[in-house]
């Protein structure tokens, strides 16, 4: 029922209630939601989340995803709490792998030690030994952390939506950007470079094309993927940085 309704139409029935009370990109966020609601397990529910390809086996030639800690039993007898297993497989892999990555790259670009001292594993062990109703309480999460940040900042600076670093990518590849993407997912392209099964590709970026859906998170990886294979695959094999 929710993906009935495009992002687009979403976006224009929340556009309705008061600014400060409207969510940013909710037609995204509510078709990505019905995506993560059909999932038949909570780790199934936890790779959809972190995904944004649902069988990169069918996108991938020949591909055969890894199965690491995201499949593991043991971790859901060891956590069988929601929430906690929530948790675990944040810290393993979508912080590491993820999240602090970006954060390395911006905050350390000017010299600044951002994300070091919520890492210390003092704070990592105390973390996991606060019981789950000081972190989440009355629908809202980081209740405890809330609490100090209270003692010495505003709250007019803590109690107010996140602001994340969205880039309108599905305006863009839809006008400036679509020769751009064009040239990069055409099936002739696909195929001769190889790796990718040009069907699935295609169907997405015609999907997006029609504004049926926003796939623009789904196609991006393909872009940058192609980008950087194109590239690479046009530098001399005598340069220094091809070395």
């Amino acid at each position: 029922m929710i993906r009935a309704v495009r992002p687009a139409g979403w976006d224009a029935l929340f556009g309705l209630l008061p600014e400060g009370r409207r969510p940013r990109q909710p037609g995204d966020k509510l078709h990505k939601l019905a995506g993560v609601l059909a999932a038949p397990d909570a780790d199934s529910l936890y790779r959809r989340l972190v995904s944004q390809w649902t069988e990169p086996d069918a996108l991938v030639r020949g591909g055969r995803e890894p199965q690491g800690v995201l499949w593991d039993g043991s971790v859901a007898k060891s956590l069988p709490g929601f929430v906690e297993r929530m948790q675990y497989l944040d810290s393993a892999t979508y912080l590491p792998d993820d999240i602090l990555a970006k954060v390395d790259r911006a905050s350390m670009g000017v010299s600044l030690e951002a994300r070091v001292p919520l890492l210390d594993h003092r704070v990592v062990e105390f973390a996991w030994r606060v019981p789950l109703s000081q972190k989440i309480r009355d629908g809202q999460g980081k209740w405890l952390l809330r609490q100090v940040l209270y003692r010495h900042v505003p709250k007019a600076l803590i109690e107010r939506p996140k602001s994340g670093f969205a880039v309108p990518i599905d305006r863009w590849l839809r006008g400036p950007l679509r020769d751009w993407a064009e040239d990069l997912l055409d099936e002739s392209a696909l195929r001769a470079e190889g790796c990718f099964d040009p069907a699935p590709i295609r169907a997405c970026w015609a999907e997006h094309l029609s504004g049926t859906r926003n796939n623009q998170h789904r196609l991006w990886t393909v872009l940058m993927f192609q980008a950087w294979s194109r590239h690479w695959s046009q530098v001399p094999a005598s340069t220094p940085l091809a070395a």
